[in-house]
């Protein structure tokens, strides 16, 4: 055998950085831009190999974080992708936009907010008329915030919190589904707070539970059409998400419970939603792939 390469023989320990980070929050939606220190989402780091040619991909939440290193990753390997968030997150979901373009695939920038119906039929209609086509709906964004009080959270917030981690799903798979062809592949997104659940964000907890109930039943249904679901289920990654939904303090520690002492930068997860989006991967439906470091959650 060749010798492995410097890359191969990275410690996971401290490929990247590791905490204390500077204490730092966000407002809003939160910013890529913003991340100190910043977030490597596969930019120059993630090195595609043909893995998807000339797949045509709706991503959700691609403005950073996760969503944001499937979208590159994907583009990379070769498809043409169709990103969307929050209209407020339009200066990160440019930069992707670009980036993809700029690897000359297909780039399609389709702002909206999820927890609107009708925007979630639309989403998918614009993506299939703009890419010519579907064949696989990747499903990232999602919505978290701490509640040190069940008695003082908001029915508008713990609404929130469904729509977009549930509502959005269904809505965005139901239009998506007549367009799919057999092949075709649909990939959500969990947590391991579906099986770990923080005493501060329980509705978030159990969203994430449902998502893998739901992909599960969901595989069974569309295997007669040949249409596989999967999730996939990280643990700490580095994403404007954290600044936006914990105390600056607590920020600073971020990750540094795992074993590995770190969180997970989102390039980290890129190969896994190019694994269950593509071809690589056509034996496997109804399952988890379950990228959190060394947590210990028992699946």
């Amino acid at each position: 055998m060749g010798r492995m390469s410097q890359l191969d023989k990275d410690d996971p320990r401290t490929k990247y950085a590791r905490p204390p980070f500077p204490a730092q929050t966000q407002q809003g939606s939160g910013q890529a831009s913003e991340l100190d220190p910043p977030a490597d989402h596969g930019e120059t780091s993630y090195v595609g190999t043909g893995r998807m040619p000339g797949y045509r991909v709706l991503v959700t939440g691609a403005d950073s974080g996760i969503g944001r290193a499937a979208a590159i990753a994907m583009a990379k390997e070769g498809a043409d992708v169709a990103v969307t968030a929050l209209p407020e997150e339009i200066d990160d979901l440019t930069e992707v936009r670009d980036l993809i373009a700029d690897l000359g695939r297909n780039a399609v920038m389709l702002p909206g907010d999820l927890t609107d119906e009708a925007f979630c039929g639309e989403l998918v209609r614009e993506a299939v008329r703009e890419l010519g086509g579907l064949d696989a709906l990747v499903l990232v964004a999602g919505h978290q915030k701490v509640h040190e009080d069940v008695t003082e959270q908001s029915t508008e917030d713990f609404d929130r919190t469904m729509k977009v981690n549930l509502y959005a799903m269904f809505w965005t798979v139901r239009a998506a589904v007549p367009h799919m062809a057999p092949g075709s592949a649909i990939v959500t997104t969990s947590s391991v707070s579906a099986y770990q659940p923080q005493d501060r964000m329980i509705d978030y907890a159990a969203t994430k539970a449902a998502i893998i109930t739901y992909t599960n039943g969901l595989a069974r249904q569309l295997a007669a059409k040949g249409i596989r679901a999967n999730t996939v289920v990280p643990g700490p990654v580095w994403t404007p998400l954290q600044p936006i939904s914990y105390p600056g303090d607590e920020i600073a520690h971020y990750g540094e419970s795992d074993p590995l002492g770190r969180p997970a930068q989102p390039v980290e997860l890129g190969g896994a939603y190019v694994y269950l989006a593509g071809p690589e991967s056509s034996y496997t439906s109804g399952t988890t792939l379950t990228v959190a470091g060394a947590t210990g959650v028992a699946l």
